[in-house]
């Protein structure tokens, strides 16, 4: 029952409660509103007198004073689109860090106030002040060949359980198809790898699904990453599963290892990256061309990587608990995976140090902007594409028809 049922009732009980004179069936009035209402038994003799706050209407109350009123929401806003619109748990720990650089870049202007409401606020009062505007944000391969049984026996299955988390290098990997609404022909495809540790993330975009070209792509990745790979664990297609990685691996030490048949959640992670990382940005059209896989390989080794490795933080599970039929999870405060490998032992501090200066040096709303003007560029590219190949549809079938009447067309008699 809420407050504003209980009160209804609560009105209604008391012109009963007020005309009768007998103690005893006041008590058993009393009895049932407390059952009903689940409220003390002296505060309700104070609630039923002749005169209290029943009568009172809302516009009479007194309002609570709003720490957290609308002056804050454009400041809110603008570090959320800046962030890339994440959740508040995660927004929270973007603005305690970099609410002070944003205001010395010039991109965030707000007074001292604003400034520390942002760096105060909690999680759940970010989500509900960006309800709204989160409300206006949103209305604006099946089938694989079959693969070398012997491959499978030297490749070993592993589920998430037993992928270690504790130490940088074991990475997830796995391919996002760019082939629109249709399988057919050669298409781009990116190569998504993550860091199950630290949740520092790399992209590639390669042509097709050539064996070749995803073991280069995966080493283009691998010699960007600020540490080095031990394990690396894929899923079962057979852009993964053949002898080209399977020798990669082992000239380089390392381990491989692949995931159930049908079994995403052994791969989450990198499942996780495909949506946040890459359709979230690129989207499921059809990109095909040579051109689209420059503009694609330009966004991803420069701008993309800098912007979510540097100022997006990732939230780990840290404990799963089952009690009954409910299964409870307690999360760490999120980190950057930058801040994630400045905290490991693992990495050596020349790299720290590399790594704190690039972090110095970046401006993320002008990261973002970059970010967007790329993709929009690609989208660009992407209808020019279209509408050329509409253009040359149009005339072959306009040379089909014509000769077509030209074999049909009857003889003129003279």
């Amino acid at each position: 029952m809420d407050m504003q049922s209980r009160n209804q009732y609560l009105v209604e009980l008391r012109i009963e409660y007020l005309k009768t004179k007998s103690k005893k069936i006041r008590e058993g009035l009393l009895d049932e509103a407390e059952k009903r209402t689940k409220l003390e038994r002296k505060y309700l003799t104070q609630k039923l007198k002749s005169k209290s706050n029943l009568d009172k209407r809302l516009s009479e109350r007194k309002k609570k004073m709003e720490y957290y009123d609308n002056s804050i929401r454009p400041a809110l806003i603008l570090m959320w689109k800046t962030f890339d619109k994440p959740c508040g748990q995660r927004l929270k720990t973007s603005l305690e860090d970099e609410t002070n650089k944003m205001r010395n870049l010039g991109e965030l202007k707000c007074s001292d106030e604003i400034a520390d409401k942002l760096k105060q606020i909690s999680s759940a009062t970010i989500d509900r002040k960006l309800k709204h505007q989160r409300e206006i944000e949103t209305v604006h391969k099946k089938y694989s060949n079959k693969i070398n049984p012997l491959l499978y026996q030297k490749i070993p299955v592993k589920v998430f359980e037993e992928q270690d988390r504790d130490i940088i290098g074991n990475i997830q990997i796995d391919l996002v198809e760019h082939c629109g609404a249709s399988a057919s022909g050669e298409y781009v495809n990116t190569l998504d790898c993550t860091d199950i540790y630290s949740g520092w993330t790399e992209q590639i975009a390669i042509m097709g699904k050539g064996q070749e070209a995803t073991k280069d792509g995966l080493n283009n990745c691998k010699n960007r990453c600020p540490f080095s790979f031990k394990e690396i664990h894929s899923d079962g297609g057979t852009n993964f599963i053949n002898a080209h990685l399977l020798k990669y691996s082992m000239e380089n030490d390392i381990a491989f290892s692949r995931s159930r048949p049908y079994k995403k959640n052994d791969n989450c992670l990198v499942e996780q990256k495909n949506w946040t990382h890459v359709r979230k940005n690129v989207g499921y059209y059809r990109y095909d061309t040579f051109e689209e896989l420059d503009l694609l390989n330009n966004l991803y080794q420069n701008e993309l990587r800098i912007y979510k490795n540097f100022f997006s933080p990732v939230i780990k599970l840290v404990l799963k608990k089952r009690t009954g039929g409910r299964i409870y999870r307690r999360y760490d405060k999120p980190k950057t995976p930058y801040q994630r490998l400045l905290l490991s032992s693992e990495l050596s501090e020349n790299t720290k140090q590399e790594l704190k200066k690039i972090y110095l040096s970046l401006n993320p709303a002008l990261l973002k902007r970059t970010i967007d003007k790329k993709l929009n560029n690609l989208y660009e590219f992407y209808k020019q594409k279209n509408s050329m190949n509409n253009l040359q549809k149009v005339d072959i079938k306009k040379k089909i028809s014509v000769k077509f009447y030209d074999q049909h067309r009857e003889p003129v008699s003279v």
